[in-house]
């Protein structure tokens, strides 16, 4: 099987190289991959001209530079990389963010899935953000994809029209929803991590602020409030203690009372909601065998 990437990158001049050698030195190259400058005011494009030159596979694609920073904005950029793909002939296509880093096989190992199982659709691995996985996969759901580098299977990535602009954020959740709901599995699989670089959600800020937009885009993309309060009890273990929780619970809860229009259309809030009732329904049963 053969892959295209895009990478939507502004101002990544920090990290950038670090995830342009990851791909360079992969067993299985891509066929093409587009690196969309988004108005990157850094240093972001000399690096990528660098390996440009010297690898034709590699395309840097410029665009011009906008004032605010917001999710639909990324989706702009995809989509003018997405452009640069026409005519060519590809099974699997990537969203790669400019600030992560794995092994030489690891995108080979990920075409190997695809291979596999013609019904997998969107798929990537765990990731490390510092020295920790980020999800603890005993109770996290495997069928949840993140962003951080997402590859679809083309047939699957058409049916579901690609990524919608969406200011608020959970752009790669919707698409994973989106999949599911056209049937296509989607999956995470945990052999392999691939190293995340910036904290995710870290562009909209850190701490309390990022615990208020956490919050926020959990009520835009249908969270069930139940959900959310045991999540927030889990964050209040997490920097800034309790207090990040109870900004997060609080974000969600104030959304809620402005009826602020969701992101998501009411089907996918639907599957989304049941999907985390049947986790909580399984932690919970296995928190009593584990208590028995």
């Amino acid at each position: 099987m053969n892959y295209v990437l895009v990478t939507p990158a502004r101002n990544e001049a920090q990290f950038i190289e670090l995830t342009i050698a990851s791909v360079v030195a992969q067993t299985i190259r891509p066929l093409k991959w587009v690196i969309v400058s988004d108005g990157s005011t850094d240093g972001t494009d000399d690096v990528v001209l660098k390996y440009a030159a010297r690898h034709d596979w590699i395309e840097l694609v410029r665009q011009p530079e906008r004032q605010d920073r917001h999710f639909a904005g990324k989706v702009s950029a995809f989509k003018a990389g997405y452009a640069r793909l026409a005519g060519l002939e590809y099974d699997v296509i990537g969203n790669l963010d400019a600030d992560v880093s794995f092994d030489g096989e690891y995108l080979a190992f990920l075409m190997r899935k695809f291979a596999d199982n013609p019904g997998l659709g969107v798929t990537v691995t765990a990731y490390r953000e510092g020295q920790h996985v980020t999800y603890d996969y005993r109770f996290a759901n495997i069928e949840d994809v993140p962003g951080a580098c997402q590859l679809f299977r083309r047939e699957c990535f058409e049916a579901i029209g690609g990524y919608q602009p969406v200011k608020s954020g959970g752009i790669d959740s919707a698409a994973v929803f989106q999949a599911r709901a056209k049937g296509w599995q989607t999956r995470t699989f945990t052999e392999k991590v691939c190293m995340h670089h910036r904290q995710s959600g870290s562009a909209q800020g850190t701490g309390i602020f990022l615990a208020l937009h956490s919050g926020r885009k959990d009520y835009l993309l249908g969270s069930h409030p139940v959900w959310e309060v045991l999540r927030s009890v889990h964050r209040m273990t997490q920097r800034p203690y309790v207090v990040g929780g109870l900004l997060s619970l609080g974000a969600y809860f104030w959304t809620m009372l402005c009826r602020v229009e969701r992101t998501l259309p009411e089907e996918l809030i639907t599957l989304r909601r049941n999907d985390q009732m049947r986790r909580l329904k399984g932690i919970a049963r296995r928190t009593l065998c584990f208590g028995r």
